[in-house]
């Protein structure tokens, strides 16, 4: 089973760099977006977006232009939801689950803080609101693939300037503890498994997923990893194919491919 998430920065703009020439080609099962930047009244009507042998499943944001995830599937799934049962975030459109028997499929786009403050509090807030729902969904027995843009780069080798961006947004303290929570073996850390890492456990600049439009990020690969599939660990064992996509630029973001023995 092969899922791919992307954070588009738009899916208009996404689509019209080739996204939707391109995924037939990649035996994908599940394509997850983040920052899809549309509602509904942008996209229906307009074949690009209900491709054909897809099931289109989309959380709009009530702001126009603003966030928003997708997840394209293969199959249609026995339920899906939309909901955290945070307004906050749920008028922001940052979640939605797909669910097939005991497997869920999630794509998530975790606030940034780099717009300012007040953005960085949001932030802070749904990291807060977020952990015990990935602590519920551990416990429930379930198997899930959560992917999308966290927008923390969690280690060192996970962004090439790592020294300068301590302050900032994406690498503070806090948050790198928040994935450790989340990450981490020994209690109370809640044990998920980042996918990429299990495979890739030292792998620096191929690892990097977001590139800065600013100065030449992209040519000089000054980039960041901030898009993971962070999966259960009844899933480990399941994890075996991992790459991210360069050859074509859908964004600022580098599509992340993962296979799955499922």
């Amino acid at each position: 089973m092969r899922v791919i998430s992307l954070n588009a920065n738009g899916i208009r703009s996404a689509a019209r760099k080739g996204l939707f020439d391109w995924l037939p080609q990649q035996n994908a099962d599940f394509l997850c977006l983040q920052e899809i930047k549309a509602q509904l009244s942008d996209l229906e009507g307009d074949l690009t977006f209900s491709p054909p042998g897809w099931h289109a499943h989309f959380s709009y944001a009530q702001k126009k232009g603003y966030a928003g995830v997708a997840i394209f599937a293969k199959r249609a799934p026995d339920e899906i939801l939309d909901k955290l049962g945070a307004p906050e975030f749920d008028d922001e459109g940052r979640y939605v689950e797909l669910r097939y028997g005991k497997l869920s499929v999630v794509s998530l786009y975790v606030p940034s803080g780099s717009a300012g403050p007040e953005r960085q509090a949001s932030k802070d807030r749904f990291l807060e609101f977020f952990l015990p729902v990935m602590r519920d969904w551990l416990a429930s027995g379930r198997q899930y693939i959560v992917v999308g843009d966290w927008n923390i780069a969690h280690r060192n080798i996970d962004l090439k300037n790592w020294r300068g961006n301590q302050k900032n947004s994406g690498f503070l303290p806090h948050e790198r503890a928040w994935l450790d929570r989340l990450l981490g073996q020994d209690k109370p850390a809640l044990g998920w498994v980042d996918a990429y890492r299990q495979l890739y456990p030292d792998a620096e600049g191929e690892a990097y997923t977001w590139w800065s439009n600013r100065g030449q990020a992209w040519a000089k690969n000054v980039g960041w990893r901030i898009d993971y599939q962070i999966v259960t660990p009844n899933l480990r064992d399941k994890i075996k194919a991992a790459s991210v996509w360069k050859e074509t630029r859908f964004s600022d973001h580098a599509p992340l491919i993962m296979d799955y023995a499922l």
